[in-house]
């Protein structure tokens, strides 16, 4: 009787979870919009245990062009408390305290397909030019987003991320050679490594692509100095865009 109970008990959470999923799958990503209505839109994806609204810090230090918009979608995921991610993340089973993650080059996770599908369908319509990035987690959708799809986007902004799949991504290069790309990344990051940052910026280069790379000493975080580089940045996406002709 007590195993029986205990199969059903792990059957109806077993249908609880896959409900969820399909639920995550087909819901639209809630967003805080501030700013004016655009051009330009810039969107960034908060990181894996964070908040959309953890973006606002920086609301008084963003120096856009006058009538930017600023779009932070809330990642799908619900964590523990308030926290929310874009794919599940095994960390405690991954990560040792004081431990950084894996290396994720070679992984290939399910749930950033469906994260950058929901990213895209919330973002579609935007004015362009539309600007997109992303912190830690976030970053690593965006650049799938970037070196996986045919979404039009004017700029990439990476801030201690990392690669993912980085192979399948490689095969894109071709098709974002033109793409302004900034990364940033923490020397001393204990989450991320800075190593295989410095390395696929590197590769970027090699390749022929238009990127900024901003190398600071810290954590994982955002300092100031990197909020005043991603300000530069923007502007020179915008003026590149106004004076290209590009569509």
């Amino acid at each position: 009787m007590v195993k029986r109970a205990f199969l059903f008990t792990a059957l109806i959470g077993a249908i609880a979870i896959a409900v969820a999923w399909l639920w995550l799958r087909s819901a639209p990503l809630a967003a805080l919009e501030r700013g004016g209505p655009g051009p330009p839109t810039v969107v960034l994806l908060h990181g894996y245990g964070s908040r959309a609204e953890d973006w606002l810090q920086f609301e008084e230090r963003w120096r856009f062009p006058v009538n930017s918009r600023r779009v932070y979608p809330q990642a799908p995921w619900r964590g523990v408390g308030s926290r929310r991610g874009w794919w599940w993340l095994r960390l405690e089973a991954q990560v040792k305290r004081g431990e950084q993650l894996p290396d994720l080059s070679v992984s290939n996770p399910g749930g950033i397909k469906v994260a950058s599908r929901l990213v895209r369908e919330r973002i579609k319509g935007e004015p362009s030019p539309l600007i997109l990035g992303g912190f830690s987690q976030g970053a690593m959708t965006a650049a799938e987003i970037a070196f996986q799809t045919d979404q039009e986007i004017a700029g990439l902004i990476l801030l201690s991320g990392t690669t993912v799949n980085e192979e399948a991504w490689a095969e894109h290069f071709a098709g974002r050679r033109h793409l302004p790309i900034f990364i940033a990344h923490g020397r001393q990051d204990r989450v991320l490594s800075f190593d295989i940052m410095d390395r696929f910026q590197q590769r970027l280069k090699a390749f022929g692509m238009d990127v900024t790379w901003h190398p600071f000493d810290g954590d994982h975080g955002i300092p100031l100095e990197v909020v005043e580089a991603v300000n530069g940045f923007v502007g020179r996406v915008v003026q590149l865009e106004s004076t290209s002709g590009r569509d």
